[in-house]
């Protein structure tokens, strides 16, 4: 169980999230389906559907949020990083080694190729994205499904909202409420509704998008900003990148937040970081 970060910006983020979706629950529920679908079999359906993929929005973003991103663990001593410079064969470390792993001054510690210091965690990342306050938590190297989960299902319930307050408005209901001041009260919702759904929509959706190119160029946020590359990639390289974030179970679990994410072991000269999940 990771730390929690007390960052104020992070705290606000997650209040706003889950008025957002107790809100769209809300307003689907009683102002949508109870009132344009209760004489119809789909009404019940359409509550057990949308309330099971908040279920699903809800335990991945916790997961997300309570998860350690992958930090690297503090030295329990002070360190001795002479060896990154020394001529001595016996103490010197490979050149290839030496290239692809970096030291921290602020933690004092090895760090993993990828692996960045986060400002507000104040810690080293393993396959650091970046920091989301959406989250109060870095996007790391075993939080990064958690996160990925998140966004699609909160993609899916701006849809879902979209497409029932459309066909609400679409259908005539003959048995609905249609004194003035509960019209106006269910339509100012329903508005209310549609624009937050298409504003984070949008807003996913775009992040969704840099998520992948990110993990299909095997470049993260912090890197992709440094170089200009672009990357082509067959199916089978597709699903074994994807497959590294996501674990390697069928691609048909990958959206399950209970799966774990793969594992990952990383040495450094004598020091061996290796984590369970």
């Amino acid at each position: 169980m990771k730390m929690f970060v007390k960052d104020p910006c992070g705290i606000v983020c997650i209040i706003v999230t889950y008025i957002a979706v107790f809100y769209a629950d809300y307003v689907v529920v009683r102002w949508v389906i109870l009132h344009s679908l209760q004489d119809s079999l789909w009404g019940p359906f359409h509550v057990v559907a949308f309330n099971t993929v908040v279920l699903l929005l809800i335990i991945s973003h916790l997961k997300a949020v309570c998860s350690d991103p992958g930090v690297v663990p503090l030295p329990q001593s002070r360190m001795d990083f002479s060896d990154f410079h020394t001529d001595n064969p016996e103490t010197k470390i490979d050149c290839d080694e030496r290239d692809n792993w970096t030291v921290c001054t602020r933690c004092e510690t090895y760090r993993p190729p990828k692996a960045h210091h986060c400002r507000i965690c104040k810690r080293c990342v393993r396959r650091m994205d970046h920091h989301c306050p959406w989250i109060n938590n870095c996007v790391g190297e075993r939080n990064q499904k958690f996160f990925i989960q998140f966004l699609v299902y909160v993609g899916i319930l701006a849809i879902y909202a979209i497409g029932l307050v459309i066909a609400s408005w679409i259908v005539d209901c003959s048995r609905c409420n249609n004194e003035v001041a509960v019209k106006q009260n269910r339509d100012l919702h329903c508005i209310i509704l549609v624009l937050e759904s298409a504003l984070f929509g949008m807003f996913v959706i775009a992040i969704l998008v840099d998520q992948f190119q990110s993990i299909l160029g095997e470049e993260n946020a912090m890197e992709r900003m440094q170089t200009n590359h672009h990357y082509k990639k067959n199916s089978s390289q597709t699903l074994m990148l994807l497959s590294q974030v996501c674990g390697r179970s069928h691609p048909i679990f990958w959206m399950l937040p209970c799966q774990n994410p793969p594992r990952y072991t990383f040495r450094k000269d004598a020091y061996l970081i290796d984590h369970e999940v």
